[in-house]
């Protein structure tokens, strides 16, 4: 049996075995992706856990993945699944030459994990600790664990947003959380307050929309699950609501856009064909 205490170790992660939960330690390395060094170390309960699984990797790995259990984990909740394999908290990636233990290690999870594949009632993976702030494309977002706030920049800001001033958001008055990673086109952060609204994330003073460079996964992503875990802490109302289908738009809205798709595109920052999806795109929502 696994004795308490053990510790796997792999790339980028260190996984110590106890009696009711796995200790993952992240490693700070600069190949370690960004996301594991700000969250430093997490302690996953093994009620958090639905399944473990061992697969091969690339190039003369093996992969060990704790499957979380639906609602247990608010950084999972608000990722949505946007998050990047490689960004996946719950993978240790080890060297082929280990799979023996690691299936070992795997085997031993599985004797002790409930078969429960019902989402969790309540989050039962500890949120990212507050303060915690980021800088957005048109504004700076930070929370103390009470309260959000965003203060715009007059450089990124739209004129609705910079009319309607700073803002801030008790927690209290919030119901969700919608996050967008910023490695996406218009990738942006929201704050819900009752049903999702029609207005655009540029437009919404509750909201502080990615720009390349701005709101990386690693700063904005623990900073939308200690807000939506916060929301959460006060009823089962509160919820991450995905995005919604964007209404029709001005026409010079989409021209702008287009017009600043075509300069990323100029300077070599999105593809050919990355171009010709997103202009697509936005002429559809004509």
């Amino acid at each position: 049996m696994t004795r308490m205490g053990d510790v796997l170790a792999g790339f980028h992660a260190a996984w110590e075995f106890e009696s009711d939960s796995v200790l993952i330690r992240y490693e700070r390395g600069i190949r370690t992706p960004k996301l594991f060094q700000a969250l430093g170390e997490r302690r996953i309960p093994l009620e958090a856990i639905s399944g473990v699984t061992l697969t091969p990797g690339k190039r003369g790995t093996v992969v060990l993945h704790a499957e979380p259990r639906p609602g247990a984990d608010p950084l999972m909740e608000a990722a949505a699944g946007q998050l990047k394999e490689g960004c996946d908290p719950y993978r240790l990636v080890l060297p082929a030459d280990k799979e023996t233990l690691a299936e070992y290690y795997a085997d031993e999870l599985r004797t002790l994990l409930k078969e429960d594949d019902e989402p969790a009632e309540r989050f039962l993976v500890p949120a990212p600790e507050v303060p915690l702030q980021f800088k957005a494309y048109d504004g700076k977002a930070s929370f103390d664990g009470r309260t959000v706030r965003f203060r715009w920049f007059w450089t990124g800001a739209s004129s609705a947003k910079w009319k309607a001033g700073d803002q801030s958001f008790p927690v209290s008055e919030l119901t969700g959380v919608e996050w967008r990673s910023p490695e996406v086109f218009e990738g942006h952060l929201r704050l819900l307050r009752g049903e999702p609204g029609a207005v655009q994330a540029d437009q919404d003073p509750a909201a502080v929309v990615f720009g390349l460079g701005y709101g990386p996964v690693h700063e904005s992503l623990p900073f939308a699950a200690a807000v939506l875990a916060a929301v959460r802490q006060r009823g089962p109302a509160a919820a991450v609501v995905p995005a919604v289908t964007a209404p029709r738009r001005d026409p010079a809205d989409i021209a702008e856009r287009i017009r600043h798709l075509g300069e990323l595109h100029q300077a070599g920052l999105v593809t050919d064909e990355e171009f010709a999806v997103k202009k697509a795109e936005l002429l559809a929502e004509l």
